[in-house]
């Protein structure tokens, strides 16, 4: 403090210095002792001013200064200045007034006194108090600071902040977690079934080919890769390479598509990846996860396991149809053991159930109660959208109903009843969520595509995502029930009308077992005359059709219809109106937006097998098939829902691997 007395007192002679030397020029310039006479008093007066204010002002900076050395005591003073860590003084408005040796050297050229704390970080200083400190950035270094009152009572004006230089650290952790072992697994979609039939030599082409697609893909980084079986690969990576392949939107993907056997099949490759796992025990656990639900979604994709739940890459082809029936066998055979450990046995669809729900419903009711066991189909009459089907089953004295409702089910059911869910896996949307958390033994039966919210719970989780229906996958399974199976006629031409629903008249999503099954429903006598008149409509809901259509518009390839009139058969129509708008040309997806009653939009999505209208779907809340999927906005109008739908059809152009041109040429 002395070094500031003594500038001051320099300050005070250089002034005096200047009034003599001003009163020494008037009498040089002017020679006359009167004039300097004259004005001298008034040179005195004002360097005598200016010297007082001097004064003033120099005694209020040595009595702050002071006050700076009397709280940083002599120990406390020589502590911090030679302290390893960087620290500085600054007062309430965050400029400095005191550093130490290390933050002089370390933030070279804004240590001055008075500076302001901006030159190094525009955070204010109350941030700094945070209990674990502020993290900056200053000249490519990285510092977590901490601040405190220098007073003891922590009220005073002056606060020292230490910078600690974690630059080393940072980047120590950076490159831990980008080395984090990660697991992958592999799998080659169907592989059994692409070979079938091809020559050795086509099989041994195609394998060497899968085999180099990955092991150049490995190749490119730090990793390995093991080979399990036929289909089946394992590698694990680090973290670093796992970003570069979602940068890359899993460009092998793409590639494998390119590999085919005779240009007629391509091989396509499910991947699941870990990716949050602590260990190498938890990460493949994790893979595994995300590898069955690479499948269950038709497969062609990535699925990657996080902390939130699952992110999906690809997925742009249909999944592989598999010939063999021996996994339905194996189903059937566990679902016959279990029916007959059940004292009762209810089947239930979805919410607003359709001729698939209801269908697949009524075919495994019936082929239940053949093996004598009591059975009844769920579902709510009310809502149900196929009321045609469900009055093809009258109540009657002698025989006990078919259909019953949600909440007399409820009051029925025991611990040892049994609950099959048909045509859907989500918890959310089946016909009651209070019939589902009362049964202790639950079968789900389904062929959409899976969802990350599934029914986990189930004993029995027959998925198969390549299946055109569930009256498809209900009638593969009642052929193993033995004469049980044996439908009457109009019990069969239920599940004849889910299949034809699903499959658009056999069109769409129709593969060699799904004529199978069909085959089958006919041999029991399914009438096709009867299950199309289970299709028509009145002319009304024809016209508001005809509407629907009429006022279609094309963006990028996709027909969209917003609907702004309400009509209680528009979930009917809707859909409806979505196939018949994929007939114009270069149209490859059809959207349908209508409101419903509860004053939210409900969107029906159809495409030929182009685009995915599942992903898109997806990315509003819904979900569905690649050809065949909804969702459900909650907007106040039409036209924000439609704002929402082009948005997500831009994203899906810009983010989704389109489908490569030798794909294209073999379908």
């Amino acid at each position: 403090m002395k070094n500031f007395y003594r500038d001051g007192g320099l300050v005070i002679s250089i002034t005096a210095l200047i009034v003599s030397l001003a009163a020494l020029l008037v009498y040089t310039y002017t020679c006359n002792v009167k004039i300097f006479w004259l004005s001298a008093p008034f040179i005195v007066l004002i360097g005598g001013f200016a010297i007082g204010k001097l004064i003033q002002v120099t005694r209020k900076t040595f009595q702050y200064y002071a006050r700076v050395e009397e709280e940083l005591d002599s120990k406390k003073h020589l502590s911090v200045q030679t302290f390893p860590m960087s620290a500085v003084v600054v007062d309430t408005k965050s400029n400095i007034v005191w550093c130490n040796e290390k933050f002089s050297e370390e933030f070279r050229g804004s240590c001055e006194y008075g500076n302001p704390l901006s030159m190094i970080t525009d955070i204010s200083v109350e941030e700094f108090f945070k209990k674990d400190g502020i993290t900056i950035s200053y000249n490519s270094s990285i510092y977590s600071v901490h601040a405190r009152k220098i007073d003891e009572d922590e009220k005073g004006e002056l606060s020292l902040l230490f910078f600690r230089n974690i630059t080393e650290f940072k980047a120590l952790q950076t490159e831990k977690k980008l080395s984090h072992p990660v697991v992958v697994l592999i799998m080659v979609d169907g592989y059994e079934e692409i070979i079938s039939g091809a020559l050795e030599s086509e099989k041994a082409h195609v394998s060497v080919q899968i085999d180099k697609l990955l092991e150049d893909f490995v190749s490119q980084t730090s990793g390995i890769l093991r080979k399990n079986s036929s289909n089946r690969f394992i590698a694990v990576l680090e973290e670093r390479h796992i970003a570069k392949l979602i940068e890359s939107k899993f460009e092998i993907l793409d590639k494998a598509r390119e590999i085919a056997i005779d240009d007629r099949i391509t091989v396509s490759l499910s991947i699941g990846i870990g990716r949050t796992g602590k260990t190498l025990r938890e990460s493949e656990q994790l893979a595994q996860q995300a590898l069955e639900m690479a499948l269950g979604r038709g497969g062609d994709q990535a699925a990657i396991k996080t902390e939130s739940g699952f992110e999906f890459y690809g997925g742009v082809s249909k999944g592989v149809e598999r010939h063999t029936q021996v996994k339905t066998r194996i189903i059937a055979n566990s679902l016959l053991d279990l029916v007959a450990g059940s004292d009762k046995v209810y089947i239930m669809g979805h919410k607003h159930s359709d001729l698939d729900s209801v269908g697949s419903s009524v075919g495994l009711t019936c082929a239940i109660r053949n093996l004598g066991k009591e059975a009844y189909a769920v579902c709510d009459v009310e809502t149900s959208l196929a009321r045609n089907l469900i009055d093809m089953f009258p109540e009657t004295e002698n025989e006990d109903p078919v259909f019953i409702s949600p909440a007399k089910a409820l009051e029925d059911i025991t611990s040892e009843s049994l609950l099959i869910i048909c045509d859907t896996h989500n918890p959310q949307i089946i016909e009651s969520e209070e019939l589902h958390e009362a049964a202790e033994k639950v079968v789900v039966i389904d062929h959409h595509r899976r969802m990350v919210n599934h029914i986990d719970n189930a004993i029995i989780f027959h998925h198969e995502p390549y299946a055109s229906s569930a009256s498809e996958m209900v009638t593969e399974l009642i052929q193993y029930f033995g004469e049980a199976g044996k439908l009457r006629a109009v019990q069969a031409e239920c599940l004849l009308a889910g299949i034809m629903l699903d499959t658009k008249n056999f069109i769409m999503k129709t593969g060699a077992r799904t004529f199978e099954a069909a085959a089958y429903l006919r041999k029991l006598g399914a009438d096709t005359v009867t299950v199309k008149k289970l299709f028509a409509s009145s002319i009304d809901s024809y016209k508001r059709k005809t509407q629907i259509v009429a006022d279609a518009e094309i963006y990028r390839k996709c027909a969209i219809a917003p609907c702004d009139f309400y009509a209680e058969d528009m979930r009917i129509t809707a859909p409806q109106a979505a196939d018949d708008l994929l007939t114009i040309n270069n149209v490859d997806a059809s959207f349908v937006l209508y409101k419903t009653m509860s004053n939210e939009v409900s969107i029906s999505a159809r495409s030929m097998g182009a685009l995915n209208v599942q992903l898109i779907m997806e990315a509003l809340g819904g979900g569905g098939h690649q050809t065949m999927a909804g969702t459900q906005l909650k907007v106040n109008n039409i036209k924000q829902a439609e704002e929402q739908l082009k948005s997500a059809i831009d994203d899906y152009y810009i983010n989704i691997v389109k489908v490569n041109s030798s794909e294209n040429t073999s379908k």
